[in-house]
């Protein structure tokens, strides 16, 4: 489950330090507790607009740049969210045909890989690690 919060802490966190400025000095200026801001930064705490504006002010960012960048992020999640879910639904089939036994396998330095395929089948398979 992605979480607002947990995503415009980590959007405000990555704001003040890119100032080098401390937890300390951002809750002065906005007029905060140091504990309060600090659980909003880990997503403990849900900011209300009036916070939100406050610490926004006192980063001196425009609310709407926090926004657009909570978005941006929560695009990021969204499509990584799906794409784990696709990944665990789909079936897992077969790249190849089924293996009944392997005669040899032989290994080189730029770590390619050939399993030979018994004597019935002339046919050999490079596994390239990656």
């Amino acid at each position: 489950m992605i979480l607002l919060r947990r995503l415009l802490g980590d959007v405000l966190r990555r704001q003040r330090q890119r100032q080098g400025r401390t937890l300390r000095e951002v809750s002065s200026s906005a007029r905060v507790s140091l504990g309060y801001l600090s659980e909003v930064e880990r997503g403990q705490k849900e900011a209300s607009s009036e916070l939100l504006s406050a610490i926004c002010e006192a980063l001196d960012v425009p609310m709407s740049e926090v926004m657009r960048e909570v978005s941006d992020d929560l695009s990021l999640a969204e499509l990584a969210q799906s794409a784990a879910s696709e990944s665990a639904s789909a079936p897992m089939r077969p790249l190849l045909g089924t293996v009944t036994s392997v005669t040899s396998v032989t290994s080189t330095p730029d770590e390619r890989i050939t399993i030979k395929a018994p004597k019935k089948s002339a046919e050999a398979v490079d596994v390239v690690a990656a």
